[in-house]
């Protein structure tokens, strides 16, 4: 009887838990959905609208003007989208495999060194060269401007990504390495085979934080850049914007009729839309490894 009872109030308890758990949930993907559903009403709205009504859930009046000037030049703007998918994808390659093989390094506790290097890694963390010696590295020595490098190189490599891996990489036991080197295994073998496998939900998270960085990157191009068929997506939108935003400006210095309808605020929300939508789509692909990340070790079997 009092077995029952103890089952009992520990269904409750758990049934109370879940009920608080979803509605904290459902209330954290309103406050997420919600704006962004705000942005995409907003895309298609009319300029004029947005200004005597503000921002609705549901366009007044719909208008496709914005994503009509946005792509009324296609060429364009499939050019900076190429750009930007051949850097996010080259540059994440690369940087993840360069970030687990110095974080596999630093994990292993037979290297003598990993001590001095980490202290070498951690130390960058704190002081930085400044913005002129980094330009003059790559302008003057590299020679990279205005090549595809310039905008892989510079983001290449995390220092915060680095320790991330390290620590996920301490947590496999070293009797799987161990084993494999009695078997005639070689440190790279080890590594391809066993610890990027087991390591999958940390390189899937670091390769969605690399991918990211990646694709809303602008600020080197801005650097770096002067050709037009080499600017990413981000710095193609961002010239847009601040052509029509300069033109504007210069026709009301001018005194001229400026017309209220040009889709200035639309046009900055069909940008958000275009920006964001190919990295959306991609997250589902990646989520399956977030929830692998958050349960490993959870369970000793």
């Amino acid at each position: 009887m009092q077995t029952t009872k103890v089952r009992k109030r520990v269904n409750k308890d758990r049934l109370t838990l879940s009920i608080i758990g979803y509605v904290t949930l459902i209330v954290l993907a309103i406050f997420c959905i919600v704006p962004f559903l705000l942005v995409v009403s907003a895309s298609l709205s009319e300029e004029s609208s947005i200004i005597e009504k503000g921002f609705q859930l549901i366009p007044s009046t719909f208008s496709t003007e914005a994503y009509g000037l946005l792509f009324k030049y296609p060429a364009d703007m499939l050019r900076a989208y190429g750009v930007t998918i051949t850097v996010t994808l080259i540059g994440t390659v690369l940087g993840l495999f360069l970030t687990s093989m110095t974080a596999y390094v630093l994990s292993r506790r037979d290297f003598k060194w990993r001590g001095r290097f980490s202290f070498f890694f951690f130390f960058t963390t704190l002081f930085s060269g400044g913005l002129v010696p980094s330009y003059l590295l790559i302008i003057n020595f590299l020679h990279l401007k205005d090549t595809l490098l310039v905008l892989i190189l510079p983001m290449l490599m995390n220092v915060f990504y680095i320790i991330v891996m390290k620590s996920f990489m301490s947590s496999i036991p070293d009797a799987i390495t161990e084993s494999a080197k009695i078997d005639g295994a070689g440190d790279f073998r080890i590594f391809l085979q066993l610890i990027v496998p087991l390591s999958k939900p940390a390189l899937a998270t670091i390769g969605l934080f690399i991918a990211l960085a990646y694709w809303n990157d602008w600020y080197n191009a801005l650097l770096y850049i002067s050709k037009s068929e080499l600017m990413p997506l981000q710095y193609y939108l961002y010239k847009m914007l601040g052509n029509m935003d300069g033109m504007r400006k210069a026709m009301m210095a001018s005194g001229a009729v400026v017309n209220t309808d040009l889709p200035t605020e639309s046009l900055k929300m069909a940008m958000t839309i275009v920006a964001t939508g190919p990295i959306l789509l991609a997250y589902p692909f990646i989520q399956k490894y977030f929830v692998q990340g958050l349960t490993i070790g959870a369970v000793k079997g």
